[in-house]
């Protein structure tokens, strides 16, 4: 069995089109360290896809912050919100209780004006991206 695929964190955008029950949807990825242009790409978003590293327990409390910024921005009031908890393939990581209680899941979902789930993955060993997948397709297809 082969190495699994290199990952590398987004610097700037990028853009990729799939194809979801005959529908063709345009997924930008935006890097975080971008945070400060994000709003400038809300106005046509009809879902958001939030990725945490959840391997970096430094970034945690950043993380939720600017996830919370997203979720209270104005042109997302509509849009489907997918929290994915990245990188899940680490081996010293939280367990998802724990960082759902840090990042308080609950409370993020019981006040978002828009509909959010949390979905755990790992984008190296490909671990909950067809949860991913079809959590985009149930949004897409509206």
């Amino acid at each position: 069995m082969g190495s699994p695929p290199s990952t590398l964190p987004t610097v700037g955008t990028n853009l990729t089109d799939l194809t979801l029950k005959k529908k063709k949807v345009t997924v930008r990825e935006i890097g975080g360290c971008m945070g400060p242009i994000w709003p400038s790409y809300f106005q046509d978003c009809f879902s958001v896809i939030f990725v945490v590293d959840s391997a970096n327990i430094v970034q945690i409390s950043s993380s939720c912050i600017q996830l919370l910024s997203v979720l209270s921005a104005e042109p997302l009031r509509n849009a489907s919100v997918l929290i994915l908890f990245n990188k899940r393939d680490m081996p010293c990581i939280m367990s998802l209780t724990e960082i759902k209680s840090l990042f308080r899941m609950d409370d993020i979902i019981a006040s978002a004006p828009q509909p959010v789930t949390a979905l755990e993955a790992s984008a190296r060993s490909g671990q909950g991206l067809q949860e991913v997948l079809s959590w985009l397709e149930s949004v897409a297809v509206k």
